[in-house]
């Protein structure tokens, strides 16, 4: 054996060298280039085939200029053409399963937890929906907020003093809510107590969990829908005290927004709150420069637009404001410290131009906001959380960062549990959690069908679902475990 070494210990030490070379050179490279490029494609995995053979070059480049040197310094044979090609098909590979699964490791925690299982399962929520006028005036456009709400909806909610009309309006939307796979949802009422108590009768008929509230409305409004301080705070108590906790239904006290309340009715609305604290608050925030201007004339004597809330207690847990989106880093902290969410609505924001919600500023990672994603019917265009979540990340382009389709999904099922403090109940599938559950056809359509062959991963399975699904995708909905809603079925379609 000994003679053998001897005789061949040019070949051997050209062998040990290539072994240890072989070991150590995809080793040191990876920790120069490959962790970085992987963490550049895990920030921007939709663009992470390109980077891998951008990479793979980059990979090469030192490997090469190695092998070249190597001779030179130890005189060896390893530059023979199968030792640099082993070595550089070890390289290349190694930088392929690192980058690829770097990239993939960053989607699938979020994706895969909302998603649930390929047949692409999930829990979807919807909030900041204004019954009254969602169904009758969607699509009545050419407005902004202020005028949009004098022409548009103060006429139509007028109709719904009269609880048939009213009746008839809560099933339509309840039907639709489950024909788009939308299991719970905040709705705003009327200024009538009956519009209240039909959506509760119906929804509680239908086992669905719903948060609602009779708006409170004693100024700036036509005079057939004012209430008063006192009256408001009435009507809401005994509202509260027959619907709150039946079943799964939950109050919700519903001052449109400061400009529509005096003090004397926030006042009450704060008393009636501290009264019931677990109840919920919801309003509307901060939704359009003038209205931001409009409250400051009104309230001159609080700091910010959100001031006002918090001066007459109508802040903190269970509180969702819609919209948000004219805000200071000073509002961000304080929802963040008191635990107040916001309703992101873009379809609505887009439609009637009020402006674009800066999410990543409302979610920064050292103070982040509780933030669901709403549709805002009817100043909202969509009962779809799909579309509603694709005109979420396209605001969110228009606005300069991204935002990724597992954060969309996030936002309009777990996030939105949280923004509302249910995420103990629902919001994902989970055992202990209600089975409030909506089953979506990945193959919809024929177009869907089409483009999903061509999907890389996860992620952008998702992205075409939200940029071309609609109600069509929603296979199944089902209610606490019981199907209330089948694409498929006849019975379906005649609604509950």
């Amino acid at each position: 054996m000994w003679q053998y070494l001897r005789d061949n210990q040019t070949d051997i030490r050209d062998w040990t060298v290539t072994t240890v070379w072989l070991a150590l050179v995809p080793l040191l490279v990876g920790l120069v280039i490959a962790l970085p490029l992987g963490w550049v494609a895990s920030r921007y995995r939709r663009t992470y085939p390109p980077l891998v053979w951008s990479a793979g070059v980059l990979y090469t480049i030192p490997s090469v200029v190695l092998f070249v040197a190597l001779p030179g310094i130890l005189g060896t044979r390893i530059l023979d053409p199968f030792n640099v090609a082993v070595a550089l098909t070890v390289y290349t590979v190694a930088l392929l399963v690192r980058v690829v699964a770097d990239g993939l490791s960053s989607v699938s925690a979020d994706t895969l937890a909302a998603a649930s299982a390929m047949g692409f399962t999930g829990r979807q929520r919807l909030f900041s929906v204004q019954l009254p006028m969602a169904v009758p005036v969607i699509g009545a456009g050419g407005k902004n907020l202020l005028d949009w709400l004098a022409d548009c909806t103060f006429p139509m909610e007028r109709r719904y003093a009269d609880a048939d009309h009213a009746r008839e309006g809560a099933k339509v939307y309840l039907t639709e809510n489950l024909r788009h796979g939308i299991t719970t949802a905040a709705v705003f009422g009327t200024v009538h107590p009956a519009s209240v108590d039909v959506l509760f009768e119906e929804a509680f008929a239908l086992g669905l969990r719903m948060i609602a509230g009779k708006v409170l409305m004693d100024r700036h409004a036509p005079d057939d829908l004012l209430d008063t301080a006192q009256r408001g705070y009435d009507e809401s108590k005994a509202l509260l005290e027959r619907w709150h906790g039946r079943g799964r239904l939950a109050y919700a006290i519903t001052p449109r927004f400061a400009v529509t309340s005096s003090p004397a009715q926030l006042e009450a609305a704060g008393a009636l709150k501290r009264e019931h604290p677990d109840v919920y608050v919801q309003s509307h925030l901060s939704e359009t420069l003038a209205e931001v201007a409009w409250v400051r004339q009104l309230f001159p004597a609080r700091s910010s637009y959100l001031d006002v809330y918090a001066h007459f207690g109508l802040t903190g847990r269970r509180t969702i404001f819609g919209h948000g989106i004219h805000l200071d880093e000073a509002d961000f902290r304080f929802l963040h410290e008191t635990g107040t969410a916001l309703a992101h609505c873009p379809t609505s924001n887009n439609f009637l131009g009020s402006g674009r919600f800066n999410l990543q500023a409302a979610t920064r990672p050292e103070r982040p906001v509780r933030v669901a994603l709403a549709t805002d019917l009817g100043g909202g265009t969509s009962f779809s959380m799909l579309r509603t979540m694709q005109a979420a990340y396209e605001v969110a382009q228009m606005s300069g960062y991204v935002l990724p389709p597992a954060c969309a999904l996030y936002l309009a099922t777990r996030g939105a549990a949280r923004a509302l403090d249910l995420d103990d109940r629902i919001g994902s599938i989970a055992p202990g959690r209600e089975a409030d559950v909506t089953v979506l056809d990945l193959n919809s359509t024929p177009l869907i069908d089409y483009r999903m062959r061509h999907a890389r991963d996860l992620d952008e399975m998702l992205a075409i679902q939200m940029a071309l699904g609609d109600d069509r995708a929603i296979r199944a909905t089902y209610i606490a475990g019981r199907l209330a809603y089948s694409r498929d079925s006849r019975a379906s379609d005649r609604g509950p």
